[in-house]
């Protein structure tokens, strides 16, 4: 077995976008030399100088919108990196009083988990950026599958509480886009988002679906005393935090029991 086959993805993946978990603590100064990571040039002659464009263009950008007073040094950093990727993208609004698209909201939630996550701002900006346009490209096609995955495998495990939802009329008004546009952004701490989002950019993000699932397996008692869908909605949306490592463990062993080992499974 190469070198390359013995690599634990996780520890790639964490070193990839700067997370730090307990056997992934490495610097990004370390990080960057590592050629198979994908983002720098092969060469390590030339990390130093596509380092040092990427903070002169996060420069640039923050300098561009302070100038069209789209932000100041009052705008949170969630809302910067939102306004950049924005400008960079061509889907700058004319106004910074527009409301936000969906998509918007999705890119901002993200950010402010990433934020958790990566303390220099010019790296956050950049791993939340590509992030957020690989799972649009990579799942592009998949993301409108995932309600009905999720409605499978939570009869398989309990049809007695999907009925329960169906009998409700709320397994149509689900939190579809907090769980599985923003990958739980906002949902789950960002202890427990890391270990989901490293599923989903190993190569699955139907490991959404079961993080779904065991959300509603761990709060089953909660959820049938709910009569109503706005009711059930409004709990999915915040649910208690205590539990959050838990459920994300009890999501990966479903996607094991339903998908075997799924490394890069849609």
């Amino acid at each position: 077995m190469t070198d390359d086959s013995q690599r634990n993805f996780r520890s790639v993946y964490y070193e990839k976008v700067g997370f730090r978990g307990v056997e992934e603590k490495k610097s990004l100064e370390i990080l960057l030399k590592d050629d198979r990571l994908g983002i720098l040039p092969p060469h390590h002659d030339s990390h130093a100088q596509v380092m040092a464009y990427r903070k002169d263009q996060y420069s640039d950008v923050l300098h561009a919108l302070t100038v069209v007073r789209f932000i100041s040094d009052a705008t949170p950093q969630g809302e910067v990196y939102l306004r950049m990727y924005q400008l960079e993208s061509g889907k700058l609004p004319r106004s910074p009083s527009f409301p936000l698209e969906l998509e918007d909201e999705v890119f901002l939630a993200i950010a402010k988990a990433m934020e958790e996550m990566v303390e220099d701002s010019v790296d956050c900006y950049w791993i939340t950026r590509c992030f957020v346009k690989q799972f649009n490209n990579k799942y592009r096609d998949a993301l409108p599958q995932l309600p009905r995955a999720f409605e499978q495998y939570l009869n398989l495990e309990d049809s007695r509480l999907l009925s329960h939802l169906k009998t409700c009329s709320a397994v149509s008004k689900l939190p579809y886009d907090l769980w599985f546009k923003r990958c739980f952004a906002g949902c789950l701490p960002e202890s427990s988002l890391q270990r989901v989002w490293d599923k989903v950019v190993s190569g699955s993000c139907k490991i959404l679906v079961f993080v779904a699932v065991e959300i509603l397996l761990t709060f089953k008692i909660k959820v049938m005393a709910l009569n109503s869908a706005e009711k059930i909605t409004k709990f999915l949306e915040n649910i208690p935090q205590d539990s959050s490592d838990a459920i994300v463990s009890k999501a990966i062993d479903l996607w094991h029991k339903h998908c075997g080992t799924p490394v890069h499974s849609a």
